[in-house]
């Protein structure tokens, strides 16, 4: 399957007037994509803090450095702005783990793992939804790498702007599949029933 990747420009905000200014734009768009990493850890009872937070649109890609600036005010007042859509897959983990840097409540917000259940998608993963759809595959091998390290790595960057930025191309098609009702519906396999018959004694 081949490979998929953001092809726009990518935007690293590392300070509370990059942040501020990038908000500002933002708020001209009705529809983002939006998604966030964590440094992962590797020892019992050790959390992290969300480092990273991407809000892209078709053509740029913002990733705010919460590790270095935090949760900003104009930031807060994007996710909390009624009037921008905002599109992304288990949201509320996400919400949840950025709730640790700042209280908002989100609005206006689409639940991808909510959104493609009419259509028969069961596959709950950002790669599974996009493979399923577009035939293409969104790498995952930077998952697990440092987002708190002092300089995010090109490729890094590549992949967190890719999953935002995917979540938006799902949800597009999505919508255009609605409106034309161009999509048809596997049934599920029927399960086979449990064989709860004693078993016939030995003789």
């Amino acid at each position: 399957m081949p490979p998929v990747a953001f092809p726009g420009e990518i935007r690293l905000l590392q300070t509370p007037e990059e942040a501020e200014k990038a908000a500002a734009f933002l708020k001209t768009c009705p529809l983002l994509g939006i998604d966030s990493e964590t440094r992962p850890s590797f020892t019992k009872g050790v959390l992290y803090k969300v480092a990273l937070l991407q809000v892209s649109t078709e053509e740029r890609c913002f990733l705010f450095r919460l590790n270095l600036m935090g949760l900003t005010p104009p930031v807060v007042g994007l996710l909390e702005n009624p009037a921008i859509t905002k599109v992304g897959l288990s949201l509320r983990d996400d919400f949840n783990m950025l709730h640790k840097r700042a209280p908002f409540t989100p609005r206006s917000v689409v639940e991808l793992q909510e959104f493609v259940r009419p259509f028969g998608i069961r596959d709950m993963s950002l790669q599974k939804i996009y493979a399923n759809l577009f035939g293409r595959k969104i790498a995952k091998n930077q998952q697990l790498s440092n987002w708190e390290a002092e300089t995010l790595t090109p490729a890094q960057q590549l992949y967190a702007a890719t999953d935002a930025w995917a979540c938006l191309n799902i949800y597009h098609l999505l919508l255009e599949l609605q409106r034309t009702g161009d999509y048809e519906i596997e049934p599920e396999e029927p399960r086979e029933p449990a064989d709860t018959a004693p078993a016939a004694p030995e003789v």
